[in-house]
């Protein structure tokens, strides 16, 4: 029996961003609610992803509560405890009648989120590598194999620049 797909869910969701992406919204969030997250998790988690990768610097603004309720479709009180949750974690900050924008803080974290993700990739690494049987020291070589791989892919790139 083949898998239904839902087309038309897909098709609202390709044409919410087209129309998001033709006003200047919030396209960097984008709600799943089939993922099991609650969505003012998922907005707190993308917002600090933003950060980590650079899309979201220093000072820039970012869309009001209802702006971005609106936006995402999703009632406005969940947007709110999402900003609650980033400025009391001090990855963004309210400036009275000016708006929210990321505090520097906030990038500064993101360094620590991008710390804390890579640990979790490491440690599934290792985890599945004692599954197939290797010791500490082929473990190393392995490491040091791919991140050799991977700087070299790098030191290439930018030299082409």
């Amino acid at each position: 029996m083949k898998p239904s797909i839902d087309f038309a869910r897909i098709l609202r969701h390709c044409i919410s961003q087209l129309i998001q992406l033709a006003v200047g919204g919030s396209v960097f969030i984008n709600i799943d609610p089939s993922n099991g997250l609650p969505i003012f998790r998922q907005i707190v988690n993308q917002v600090k992803t933003g950060i980590a990768v650079g899309r979201l610097q220093p000072e820039d603004p970012l869309p009001s509560v209802r702006q971005l309720a609106t936006e995402l479709r999703v009632n406005p009180n969940t947007v709110a405890r999402a900003y609650l949750d980033l400025e009391i974690e001090g990855v963004i900050y309210k400036r009275q009648g000016h708006g929210t924008f990321v505090s520097g803080q906030g990038v500064e974290m993101s360094k620590r989120e991008r710390r804390k993700a890579v640990g979790r990739h490491l440690e599934k690494a290792v985890v599945e590598g004692v599954h197939l049987g290797f010791d500490e020291d082929e473990m190393r070589e392995a490491f040091d194999a791919a991140l050799e791989k991977i700087m070299s892919a790098r030191r290439a790139e930018a030299v082409g620049k």
